[in-house]
């Protein structure tokens, strides 16, 4: 308990995983990092480093606590281009791996941040965890409610300190917001509206199925999803459209909202949920999670409504996404 301790205690001061710096030049990075005892740092290794992985690593980089000396990922092309990254960054290439069980040996290594696809996150984790790493995980936390299930198992049995990238939580605005609805000053909320309505997401062009590319582990991607022939659209970004591997615009951008939504309610499981949409915008794509959708989640005194569109600008009350709590004043 005293690693856990002291590794929040760093955690906290340093704001670990707590930022969202994508496009951050990377020379702004290293200019504001200074010199420190490697006894004081935390050396954090990256497993799936090409989009959020990458963002993930570039926002804690930005503390000078930390050092990245490990990336693995299935794509040669990614493992050389993040590598220069953290070189350009700390001015040291880290040790890079293909198989992230490998990078789990490294003893060098404190924590882990899990950048892969949805349905590695179980997989990543609880092995993550048995290597005696920390561990900062992508949202959403998994691609089933049993696979969470498993991954808070392991959790709670590890002595590591565990987050999931509900990093919107860490916004003033939302505590600001919370302080309010618990004020009571807007009555007695019975119905809360959580959306996502994206214009600009979710169109994706047919690709037929390929060979795999060339330094790409493609089966190792894959990984607990059933095995199929390489297809573009399922592989880095577009992935999200697929069952097999996410859920769509919901584990999307809902992981966020709906999150928002259950704090402010102080409310958990939802006594039942019902859902309706389809495939309404692009029907001829290739994809498989409803482009539209809307669902109910009944709770013992209020209701919740998600809904998402892709492909429409306009959601409740002009914005695109947003969490809206509907009281009696």
């Amino acid at each position: 308990m005293d690693n856990r301790r002291g590794f929040i205690k760093n955690a906290a001061k340093i704001g670990f995983g707590s930022q969202f710096l994508f496009n951050t030049p990377l020379e702004l990075i290293a200019n504001n990092r200074y010199k420190i005892s490697s006894n004081d740092k935390i050396n954090f290794g990256v497993i799936g480093c090409k989009g959020m992985g990458w963002s993930d690593m570039a926002s804690i980089l930005k503390n000078s606590e930390t050092d990245c000396i490990a990336l693995c990922d299935v794509d040669d092309t990614v493992l050389q281009e993040r590598s220069k990254n953290v070189k350009d960054i700390t001015g040291k290439k880290p040790k890079i791996y293909k198989d992230y069980r490998k990078l789990l040996e490294n003893k060098d290594i404190d924590a882990v941040v899990i950048g892969t696809p949805d349905h590695w996150h179980c997989l990543n984790l609880v092995d993550a965890l048995s290597a005696d790493k920390h561990i900062y995980c992508e949202k959403p936390i998994s691609n089933s409610i049993e696979e969470a299930d498993i991954m808070l198992k392991a959790s709670l049995e590890a002595k590591k300190c565990v987050q999931v990238g509900q990093w919107q939580r860490s916004g003033g605005q939302y505590k600001e917001a919370m302080e309010y609805l618990w004020s009571g000053k807007i009555g007695k909320v019975r119905l809360v509206k959580v959306w996502a309505y994206m214009g600009w997401y979710g169109w994706v062009d047919n690709f037929k199925d390929t060979d795999t590319p060339k330094g790409v582990d493609y089966n190792m991607w894959l990984g607990p999803a059933p095995l199929r022939k390489f297809n573009q659209n399922r592989f880095h970004g577009s992935f999200r459209w697929y069952w097999d591997y996410a859920g769509g615009l919901m584990t999307d951008w809902g992981v966020h909202e709906i999150d928002i939504a259950l704090w402010g309610m102080n409310a958990k499981n939802p006594l039942s949920i019902s859902a309706a949409g389809g495939k309404f915008a692009y029907p001829s794509q290739d994809t498989e999670t409803p482009d539209s959708l809307q669902t109910i989640y009944e709770y013992k005194h209020f209701t919740m409504l998600w809904e998402h569109a892709n492909g429409i600008d306009g959601g409740n009350y002009g914005l695109a996404e947003g969490i809206a709590f509907i009281g009696s004043k």
